[in-house]
């Protein structure tokens, strides 16, 4: 170990005053992976896109972070991650692309903190695999590749990690304040996520510092007290504002942004209760589970643009309908079913398990002989933070009632960060002999590599058979050669050993790269060969990377002639509501889709829409809009605020972005927010601010009565007027929806 140790120094101080040459390859791949082909993805998620599109055009809009231009109701998340997307756009225009870039470079930012964190300790070599490992985790870029929060919050809570651990280090209080405030900043990012690293921060301080635990408890009091101040900063001046003054706290029952802070961003995402909808997340998640699927098994029919597609559309056909990743098994969203091996399902463990076997045989290699009571080394303090970090998150995930595929973002760090300094270790244990602690690398090597047999057999109808077989052949026999060649030392053992890791990440690479040879999904960010439809389960169906749905279902106002006539959804099991949307209503005991298109509507198959242009409107909702529709509120605005006003955000979106004018979201992200009465209402309608009302079966969780209202008290509008029938325009609130027209004297 002398020996290993005064080599990780000679090379730490090689390297310290030049760029380190492999350091290099790795950032290219990690710029390739998060910024290559954004420019194609025109609107990203509509929903966030269409915030930053208001919060351009004032002060106000800005600082609340405003879904609407109009200022009427916020998006469901803190704003700062959304003032850095508002500043990129006013920097470089408002593109999806600019709304994208600060994800993409901190997903790039977050490879490079890695490295740094661990080579400074583990070695320059365990810190270039480090680095490897976190910009092949297959979430990572895919997350990254989005106008989504989580890339940003991972990358925040790095520059934490590094605040954290220089102040061990130097010995500053200050270092330590710098970082607890960073966790408060990355609170205002996504809320109560970012306190997941908490855990990990409290533990290396106390165990790492050489301190008095009286200094110990006054520092981290005062350290978690100013966490709690910047956490808590911004809801106060919110909450604390009149709510005629503002606009109102999307997603929440009680305006309050506490309230969302430890409710819906909170405590809900563990239990999987809400009463945002009426039901719960486990409901509303098994209906847009199973629209996704219909969704994606009736795009199976169009024509696709590569050999691939085609390949995917021959699997589909002969399968019956079921949910993304083999049916109810799976759980909502392609997470799982809660449970000890729950990473290990289908669904989440192609996102971020691939080299978990590899991690916990490292965690072994690097704890062995540890006594509870030390003296620790550096290096066991260090892995002791991760293994704090890692062990919470691992949890939360293998017990949450509600959370996507991508917050696994969340347990990429320390899983990248356990690969590097592992390869290392077990290598330095294997090469010096060091008794059971030499069969850790071929025995991790081995496990790993059997686990990528089983991440990828769901997808031999996709990938084939000879990566699957390649993956498994190469890793027994490389970990078996390994163990033979355990008594000799020559270069080909060297090799044999690089080769082992490059077996180990060959798979993780590629399906990193299914974003961009498959297309993505921007509200619902996965990664796999079906990472366009957004439910990242096997087998895929997608078969046209450029379309994507509301949580991959239907976009509002699509209306294909080529709908087909066995694509009728059925309801959830367990769905208390018969049948419907939440909040929705029935057309002959089908689904209605958001914004009110019916489900025999699909979209756009790549011969009769823009799919196969360079530009992808995805971003969960399509960000098109019904330009005849548009043409007639524009003609006939007299004065009004509003351009309309609909259900939900799904329906508003497109309309916000393309036009820049205020379109009001009656319930808010879902159409379930309790944001209206009829009392205010008609005091609006007197004022001259809105008229027009576009209603479909979705968002009548919260607003039955208002809804009730508008239609006794409105004269609805002819469909030949502003209903567009063209298969090139199809987007916009049209299908089964009404447009209506209300004036109060």
């Amino acid at each position: 170990m002398k020996h290993m140790n005064s080599e990780v120094k000679e090379e730490q101080t090689s390297n310290k005053k030049r760029i380190d040459l492999f350091l290099v390859p790795i950032v290219l791949i990690a710029a390739f992976l998060n910024l290559f082909k954004i420019w194609t993805d025109e609107y990203a998620n509509a929903y966030y896109t269409a915030a930053v599109k208001s919060m351009l055009q004032s002060f106000h809009n800005f600082f609340y972070a405003s879904f609407d231009p109009g200022g009427y109701v916020t998006i469901d998340k803190p704003p700062v991650v959304f003032w850095i997307q508002t500043i990129s756009a006013k920097i470089f225009g408002f593109h999806g692309w600019s709304v994208i870039l600060p994800q993409a470079l901190a997903g790039i930012g977050s490879v490079l903190l890695l490295y740094v964190l661990v080579k400074r300790t583990f070695g320059v070599w365990a810190g270039r695999f480090a680095a490897l490992a976190m910009a092949l985790t297959p979430i990572v870029p895919a997350v990254s590749r989005t106008n989504n929060i989580d890339s940003m919050l991972v990358f925040t809570l790095l520059v934490a990690t590094w605040m954290l651990f220089r102040a061990v280090r130097t010995a500053k209080f200050g270092w330590v304040l710098a970082a607890f405030a960073m966790i408060g900043v990355a609170f205002n990012m996504k809320m109560l996520q970012a306190y997941m690293v908490l855990p990990a921060f409290y533990v290396f301080y106390v165990v790492a510092t050489k301190i008095t635990w009286k200094k110990k408890i006054a520092f981290l009091t005062t350290a978690t007290v100013l966490m709690l101040a910047v956490s808590v900063s911004w809801a106060v001046v919110v909450d604390s504002t009149s709510a005629d003054k503002r606009p109102y706290m999307g997603s929440s029952q009680t305006n309050s942004v506490l309230e969302l802070a430890f409710g819906y961003n909170g405590i809900n995402r563990l239990t999987g209760n809400t009463s945002v909808t009426g039901s719960s997340h486990k409901q509303l998640a098994q209906t847009q589970q199973q629209t996704a699927s219909s969704e994606t098994k009736q795009n199976s029919n169009s024509s696709a643009d590569s050999s691939q597609s085609s390949n995917q559309r021959k699997s589909s056909s002969s399968q019956k309908m079921q949910a993304p990743g083999g049916g109810n098994q799976n759980g909502m969203f392609n997470t799982g079913n809660p449970g000890p091996f729950r990473l290990f399902q289908k669904g989440l463990s192609d996102q971020i398990s691939w080299l978990l076997p590899f991690v916990i045989f490292s965690i072994v290699g690097l704890f062995a002989g540890v006594k509870f009571k030390g003296p620790y080394t550096t290096k066991q303090k260090e892995s002791l933070f991760w293994l704090a970090w890692l062990l919470p998150v691992a949890v939360f995930f293998s017990i949450a009632g509600f959370f996507h595929q991508y917050y696994l973002i969340m347990l990429a760090p320390p899983i990248a960060a356990f690969a590097g300094a592992g390869a290392v270790a077990l290598w330095s244990m294997y090469k010096q002999h060091n008794g059971w602690k030499s069969w850790l690398l071929p025995g991790g090597i081995l496990t790993t590599a059997a686990l990528q047999v089983y991440i990828m057999s769901p997808y031999v109808s996709s990938i084939g058979v000879a990566p699957i077989a390649g993956v498994g052949a190469l890793g027994v026999i490389l970990a078996l050669v390994l163990a033979v060649r355990k008594q000799r030392k020559n270069s080909l053992t060297n090799y044999l050993g690089a080769a082992a890791m490059v077996v180990l990440l060959a798979m993780p690479a590629y399906w990193a790269m299914t974003p961009i040879i498959y297309g993505g999904n921007s509200m619902l960010p996965s990664a796999g060969p079906d990472s366009s439809s957004g439910m990242g389960g096997p087998p895929s169906t997608a078969t046209n990377s450029k379309q994507s749905g509301f949580n991959g279902m239907q976009p509002p106002g699509s209306s294909s002639g080529n709908s087909s006539s066995n694509n009728q959804m059925q309801p959830p099991s367990g769905s208390s509501n018969g049948g419907q949307m939440p909040g929705g209503s029935s057309n002959n005991g089908q689904m209605q889709m958001p914004g009110g298109s019916s489900n025999n509507s699909q979209m756009p198959n790549s011969s009769s829409s823009k799919s196969s242009s360079s530009k992808r409107k995805s971003g969960g909702m399509n960000a098109e809009v019904n330009q005849k529709l548009l043409n007639y509120l524009t003609k006939n605005n007299t004065g009004e605020k509003y351009l309309f006003a609909t259900t939900d955000s799904t329906s508003a979106a497109p309309y916000i972005i393309k036009t820049g004018e205020p379109v009001m979201a009656m319930g808010g992200f879902s159409g379930s927010d309790p944001i209206l009465t009829v009392s205010k209402l008609k005091a609006m309608i007197k004022k001259g601010e809105v008229k027009y009302f576009y209603l479909s079966g979705m968002g009548k969780g919260g607003q039955s009565d208002v809804i009730t209202w508008i239609k006794e008290n409105s004269k609805e509008i002819p469909s030949s007027k502003w209903q567009s029938t063209s298969s090139s325009a199809q987007q916009g609130p049209s299908g089964n929806g009404t447009l209506y027209e209300i004036t109060l004297k």
